[in-house]
Parts: structure tokens; sequence; C-alpha cells
């Protein structure tokens, strides 16, 4: 069975992609932004924007009959890495006790230059 959910995006139908995709008992959650409709949260503050994302990642997941304590991976791409404490202490804040693995990589930009980071994960519900 394959359940998906959409965030209302505009590119969502533009680019063929859902928010987040269930089938089974595991979730994929889409590279998610500190966007919130068309305000971004957080200007040049890459913590503020990485605890938002991880809120909306945690809502996609509900949605789907999971949270935040079924993430087996997430994955983190930060457009500077040497701010990477940020992501990491937001990071920290929400998986302290779930421990998923997890990747940090740089990327040379987003889509948006404002947007500091942009974040995947992967739930498995058990």
């Amino acid at each position: 069975m394959r359940q998906q959910i959409g965030s209302g995006s505009s590119w969502e139908e533009t680019v063929g992609y859902s928010r987040a995709v269930r089938v089974g008992n595991i979730i994929e959650v889409a590279g998610t932004t500190a966007m919130d409709g068309d305000t971004l949260i957080g200007k040049d503050d890459l913590y503020t924007q990485t605890k938002f994302i991880f809120q909306k990642i945690d809502k996609a997941l509900q949605q789907l009959g999971s949270s935040l304590n079924d993430v087996v991976r997430t994955r983190m791409f930060v457009t500077n890495i040497s701010n990477w404490e940020m992501a990491g202490k937001a990071h920290g804040e929400f998986f302290a006790g779930i421990k998923p693995v997890t990747t940090l990589l740089e990327v040379k930009c987003l889509i948006n230059e404002d947007l500091l980071i942009e974040i995947e994960a992967t739930a498995i519900i058990p």
C-alpha cells in the first residue's frame, strides 16, 4: 500500500514529487527547507532553519502515522560547512535519544540563496 502527502507547494506538481511517501512501514521525507509557504523562517540563521525543518518533518511523519522516534536516517545539506555545529546542535535537540544515522554535506547552493540547509529523512515504523 502506498500513501503520499503533499505540502501544497506549486513545485510538487511542476516537478512531480510528494512531501513524503509511505510504502508499507517505510516513510521517505523529501528534501525539506525552512520555507513556510512563501515565507522563509530563520533568514541568516542556520540553527533556526534546522529546528523549523525538523518540526516540518515531524508533522509530515505524523500525517503518515509515524513520528521522529521512527527516524533511522537523516541527510543534511548545508551551504556553508563551517557552520555545521548549528545544524548539529538542532539535530541533537530532536534526536539525542533516537540517534539515527546521519549525513552532513556541503552543497554549492540550494534553490533559494537564503536557504542555508535542506534535510531529508527516512523512518521505519516498527
